[in-house]
């Protein structure tokens, strides 16, 4: 089956002209915004999952202004290789729990920083779901930890991922620990003008 890769005219640029690699390769994540507003701050889940060499989606649709849409790409979500759809939303944020109440799938909310607010009216609507419909949600504009979030869902049955994620870990731990290394070095006079 073809995957429809739907997108903004500016995220082959965003994510460094890959859209035919995507669209190449088998989706197992999908990652819907309400708006083409939103992209700048989802285009993270985007990036991580492309270190991961995961196949997944980027579209837009509103839940407010195309809810027949929606409920069409959400109910053929499964049938086309998802496991997990991360969904982001500002404002009312209304889409993560549309997309969570038509879906079995494991749904990662994505609460966006708007013009008012700051986000937390997003993240209040995301993270207060009823009962039923869970929605896991990740902080504020954080796209990122919600494809991390997504890789650990799928790193339940896929060993390649596992590993990845390990590794990644890892370098995160080295990271750290190089930092602390020259830190006791150098001071931190001369460790905050190296920065």
């Amino acid at each position: 089956s073809s995957i429809t890769f739907q997108h903004h005219p500016l995220l082959p640029a965003l994510l460094g002209g890959n859209r035919k690699k995507m669209s190449e390769s088998k989706v197992s994540v999908g990652i819907v915004m309400g708006s083409d507003s939103d992209l700048s701050q989802m285009v993270g889940a985007a990036k991580i999952l492309e270190q991961f060499n995961v196949g997944h989606e980027l579209t837009i649709i509103s839940a407010h202004r195309d809810p027949e849409k929606l409920t069409n790409w959400v109910q053929n979500a499964k049938s086309r290789g998802m496991k997990v759809i991360i969904a982001g939303a500002g404002m009312s944020a209304a889409l993560p729990g549309v997309v969570a109440a038509q879906t079995l799938l494991p749904v990662v909310g994505v609460p966006l920083q708007g013009s008012s607010l700051s986000g937390n009216d997003a993240l209040y609507s995301i993270v207060q779901m009823p009962r039923g419909v869970p929605v896991a949600t990740v902080a504020i504009g954080n796209s990122a930890n919600a494809s991390l979030l997504a890789l650990r869902i799928l790193a339940l049955s896929d060993e390649k991922i596992l590993k990845q994620l390990e590794s990644f870990r890892q370098d995160m731990k080295d990271s750290v620990n190089k930092k602390d290394a020259k830190l006791r070095s150098v001071g931190y006079t001369q460790y905050l003008k190296e920065k």
